[in-house]
């Protein structure tokens, strides 16, 4: 029987990385995947394919209606999306082929098949010569989420599907109808819009975003609706039935007390939950919460011996920058380490165009708890680097306590906010003050101005506004 210092199920963002970081700590470490390519959901069908789609998309549309205005004419622009496709798949190898460089770099031993946990520090491999046990002294739990539907609402992995059939369509729906305007829907739902499509997007609540700034949720709305994409919110969905035959089948979308929305094509973006099947989870002793989620302690340790768990499987953020952080954490604590994450720093970003940023609290947080704060907000519009770039549309928004001055919340919507974020993280990080913020040098002319002066915002000293 195999024997290593750590095995991890899940090659995702969390594995991947607490593997990495682990074999640097002096662990011999293990990794079991189900699939060939490396890097779980995020890598093979989520974060990158998207990214790479949403920049295309992008380009494209910059090419047919927006480069005169710099003087550029590009004639007969046509979109070939095969070449597109090609290149997002280029793209997604890349990455793991770089993952898997990284674990022979590391000498992270790797095992293809689906784990399932067997109690007392074994992990069954079930792969494709037959199953497989190994010994380990510590086993960490990495296999992320997957995406939810809708009672009513049938998958088939074709018309009906999710975000994993979304970033894969060969050709460009007439409609696109999109169900739930969160992070996922309102990315791949702005991709096939400027590709072309007629968007629809169906949200339960009133609003777009849930758990986002408001005042910036509202922001993203108006603007995207400007784009050409079409909101129906507070629109309960009850099924999607498929009809006709042929190149004629289509799906209708059922709504509560509306009229049916028929569609080429539907995206069910309504969430993900935790991938825990085929775990083995009440075999080995791991309980989880109401929620269907593994519960562990401050120390990422479940409710059995020498069972981690991390990322998504457990509470908190279901983002793979979280999951990396805690993979890093988990393997510095096993090492005698004192690592912690901070989950009320961890930024959250939407690639739509402009792109939305947030890190820490919104207005509506602050005022349910009562906290007195500051507010300071500049526009783009008044920045030079984005009237140069032709990208004007929104703001940045910090929250600071009225008395110590503290950054408690900064949101961003506008050009590079995912990138503009990260110097809020980081202020946020040492307990910096708007104060800091606004003394600190910012290049100009830089997009990153914008920061600096919603920070002298806060004390009603912006400069060029």
């Amino acid at each position: 029987m195999p024997r290593h210092d750590i095995v991890i199920v899940g090659a995702g963002p969390g594995g991947y990385v607490a593997a990495i970081r682990g074999a640097q700590l002096g662990f011999d470490v293990a990794v079991v995947e189900k699939e060939a390519a490396l890097g779980g959901t995020c890598v093979r069908v989520g974060c990158i394919p998207s990214k790479a789609l949403l920049e295309s998309s992008e380009l494209y549309l910059e090419a047919r209606g927006h480069l005169t205005e710099h003087g550029v004419n590009a004639k007969e622009v046509t979109l070939d999306l095969a070449a597109m496709q090609a290149r997002k798949r280029r793209v997604v190898e890349r990455n793991t082929d770089g993952v898997a460089f990284l674990f022979k770099k590391n000498h992270v031993t790797r095992y293809q098949g689906v784990g399932e946990l067997k109690g007392g520090g074994k992990v069954r491999v079930h792969g494709a010569d037959g199953p497989e046990e190994l010994d380990a002294t510590h086993i960490v739990l990495a296999t992320g989420s997957m995406p939810v539907s809708l009672p009513g609402v049938t998958l088939d992995g074709d018309l009906i599907g999710t975000s994993t059939e979304a970033l894969a369509y060969d050709r460009v729906p007439e409609s696109l109808v999109v169900i739930g305007a969160g992070y996922i829907g309102l990315e791949l739902g702005s991709v096939w819009a400027r590709l072309g499509a007629e968007v629809t997007v169906l949200e339960y609540l009133d609003r777009i975003l849930p758990g986002l700034d408001l005042g910036t949720a509202n922001d993203a709305l108006k603007l995207l609706k400007r784009q050409g994409l079409r909101f129906h919110l507070g629109a309960r969905v009850t099924g999607a039935r498929l009809t006709g035959k042929g190149k004629s089948r289509h799906v209708v979308v059922e709504v509560e007390g509306a009229d049916p929305v028929p569609a080429a094509r539907v995206l069910v973006a309504v969430g993900r939950r935790p991938a825990t099947e085929g775990l083995g989870l009440e075999v080995a002793g791991v309980e989880l919460d109401e929620g269907g989620r593994v519960t562990v302690d401050a120390a990422f340790a479940t409710s059995a011996e020498g069972v981690y768990a991390i990322g998504d499987l457990t509470a908190g953020p279901m983002l793979a920058h979280r999951a990396e952080e805690d993979g890093v954490a988990l393997m510095e604590n096993l090492a005698g380490g004192h690592a912690r994450v901070d989950y009320d720093l961890v930024p959250g970003v939407v690639y739509t165009d402009p792109e939305i940023a947030t890190v820490g609290r919104s207005e509506e947080q602050l005022a349910e708890a009562g906290v007195p704060y500051r507010k300071g907000v500049f526009p783009f519009s008044a920045n030079g680097r984005a009237r140069a770039l032709g990208r004007t549309d929104g703001r940045v928004k910090i929250l600071a306590h009225r008395d110590t001055d503290r950054v408690l919340g900064v949101h961003v919507i506008g050009p590079r906010a995912g990138d503009l974020i990260a110097e809020a993280v980081a202020a946020m990080t040492f307990h910096a003050s708007a104060e800091d913020l606004a003394r600190t040098i910012h290049a100009h002319p830089t997009l990153a101005e914008v920061v600096k002066e919603a920070a002298l915002a806060v004390d009603g000293r912006a400069i060029h506004m």
